[in-house]
């Protein structure tokens, strides 16, 4: 006789983990002792909030508290949303992500001919066009009366820095491109798409992506940035406004804003690829699995001293995320930063976690500390106090920087300007910057970046032909300026 025996294994479901023990108070000593006025911070795992609290005060003076919903702008991890949106609109058939975006911007143009008739739409995403780092950031940075549209037909006039797709190089004037496009496709502005397409279908129903919806809700952050040490980023931490932010043309490579408790429904979506609470679809799982997807390697870096357990063993660029490994674990990741305010966002795929952290002040150094610890919690390795070694690795570098300042500031170099200053005098005219205007005062020189508001200021002489513009407006700091048959160069000082 055969007997069957049916052995029933019930496996429960696996139980959220709690974040390390203290964590709460950790990230206020650690918020208290940067000097960074208010943070928010949630922890997502298998679906479920296991953490999610705020931090500090909205803005110093005030005695309002930071909490969950609290919304803070949130920089170019932002660049997610943009390419969430394009997904939306790829699973609709509208576009493809290797459609030529010249047939969807049919008056769109690259600086080279050919450039322009290969360009896709996946390429605006990933960093590969031939700009340079950053090229362009100038007609949106640190403010502009340029719109959108006419931002982007600007391009043309950007030269490139290395051939088409043979160099990674992080940009943001492309990802302008992509939100223009957007609004071609749709007939709606990248704002209203996001916002009706994006955010509230993933019940993200406090984060904004306008700066009207930010301003008119109570419960925000204030920028805070230190301003008065010599450079930015050193001094005294103070309330800047929040009304002189990056120009609005540049919002879809990073002009939302966001509460914790909204990125928490953002991360759960991401790690349920594109998947709804309801059992609906935001995007499909293709286009999740195209959105992380890396396509362009990013150079790795040699890890400071006491650091060479972060340093990666690939580093690549997807659709709006960065992709890496940490300690042999892939994380796909995103860091951001605007005026008085910085971001991360944290996902662990194959554990199932993701992690953000929101300031409203420039001190980044902080979450990066607190990343790598929670990468280490959700690993299972022991700590490594990481926020102590970054916020000490982080006050040296600063010093070193100022030191390096001052000495710009008091060595002056011998070499007399080339001619008489009254011969600088006049108007510039650049076809992808715009107007700028010398004028001869009876103290010197002084400069206007017409296309920029208030970027006013005297032009020092430093030597020959080169000046030192120190703009009036403090959040914008001294450059470099060279004439010669034009204006030809800009560049930090």
């Amino acid at each position: 006789m055969i007997r069957l025996f049916v052995v029933i294994l019930l496996v429960a479901a696996p139980v959220a983990a709690a974040p390390p023990a203290g964590f709460a108070a950790r990230v206020d000593a650690l918020r208290a002792e940067a000097g960074i006025p208010g943070m928010s911070v949630a922890i997502v795992e298998n679906g479920t909030a296991t953490f999610v609290q705020g931090f500090g005060v909205r803005a110093l003076g005030s005695p309002a508290k930071v909490d969950a919903d609290t919304l803070f702008p949130n920089g170019s991890t932002g660049k997610a949303f943009t390419t969430a949106a394009l997904a939306t609109l790829v699973d609709a058939g509208r576009i493809g992500w290797d459609d030529k975006v010249i047939d969807r911007l049919p008056w769109f143009r690259m600086y080279d001919p050919w450039v322009t008739r290969e360009i896709t739409i996946r390429d605006l995403l990933v960093h590969r066009s031939g700009l340079g780092l950053g090229e362009g950031d100038l007609l949106f940075v640190p403010r502009t009366i340029l719109d959108r549209r006419e931002s982007v037909r600007r391009l043309a006039f950007l030269k490139p820095a290395t051939s088409f797709r043979s160099a990674f190089a992080y940009d943001n004037v492309l990802y302008m491109v992509a939100g223009q496009l957007i609004e071609e496709v749709t007939g709606q502005t990248w704002e209203d798409y996001v916002r009706k397409d994006v955010l509230r279908p993933a019940g993200m129903l406090e984060s904004t992506t306008g700066s009207g919806e930010r301003f008119a809700v109570a419960d925000r952050a204030y920028p805070h940035a230190r301003l008065d040490g010599g450079l930015r980023g050193a001094g005294t931490q103070i309330r800047i406004d929040e009304r002189d932010e990056l120009g609005r043309n540049g919002a879809p490579a990073g002009g939302m804003a966001v509460s914790a408790k909204d990125m928490l429904k953002w991360m759960s979506l991401q790690l349920a690829h594109g998947a709804l609470a309801d059992g609906t679809r935001l995007f499909s799982e293709a286009a999740s699995k195209t959105m992380w997807s890396p396509l362009v390697f990013q150079p790795i870096a040699d890890a400071p001293p006491g650091f060479t357990a972060t340093k990666a063993n690939f580093d690549g660029y997807a659709l709006g995320w960065d992709v890496r490994d940490y300690r042999g674990t892939k994380i796909v990741w995103h860091s951001g930063a605007v005026f008085g305010f910085q971001a991360i966002v944290v996902l662990m795929p194959e554990q199932n976690v993701g992690f953000t952290m929101l300031i409203n002040s420039e001190d980044g150094y902080v979450m990066r500390g607190l990343m790598y610890e929670l990468l280490d919690h959700y690993l299972g390795l022991p700590k490594a106090d990481w926020p102590e070694k970054l916020i000490a690795l982080a006050h040296a570098r600063v010093a070193e920087a100022v030191a390096a300042a001052n000495y710009t500031a008091v060595a002056p170099s011998p070499a007399k300007p080339s001619l008489p200053l009254r011969s600088y005098a006049g108007d510039y005219v650049d076809p992808w910057y715009g107007h700028v205007a010398v004028t001869a005062t009876a103290s010197g020189l002084t400069i206007d970046f017409k296309t920029t508001p208030r970027m006013i200021g005297p032009l020092v002489p430093h030597q020959y032909d080169t000046f030192i513009a120190r703009f009036t407006d403090p959040n914008i700091e001294p450059a470099f300026v060279t004439f010669g048959s034009m204006l030809t160069a800009m560049s930090t000082a």
